[in-house]
């Protein structure tokens, strides 16, 4: 189980959770999830996420992360304008943020 922020996310049962409220996501929409939420406050590449959630090492369109990325922001509530949970490092990937805008992140 992976939680962070107050998202929950099970790889065995395949659920997610923002809050008390269960999300329902597709299946590349929980591959693409499960593969940031795993590594909180790390980047990771477009490519990695082709490779990981894909399976595949070419890209079939450029925008087909930013698609998936765009549904999974609105069934998590997250502003598509400003997101708070994950945010694009731009020239570098993505990254589901370990802490809120504006809360203490201690280091350690």
């Amino acid at each position: 189980m992976y939680s962070v922020q107050d998202v929950r996310v099970d790889p065995v049962s395949r659920r997610a959770w923002r809050g008390q409220r269960e999300i329902v996501l597709s299946r590349k929409e929980f591959d693409l999830v499960e593969a940031l939420i795993s590594r909180p406050g790390q980047v990771v590449t477009r490519d990695q996420l082709m490779r990981e959630v894909w399976h595949t090492n070419f890209w079939t369109s450029s925008k087909t992360i930013d698609v998936h990325l765009g549904w999974v922001r609105r069934k998590l509530g997250d502003d598509t304008r400003n997101p708070s949970l994950i945010t694009t490092i731009r020239g570098q990937g993505l990254r589901f943020e370990s802490a809120q805008a504006g809360e203490h992140r201690s280091a350690g």
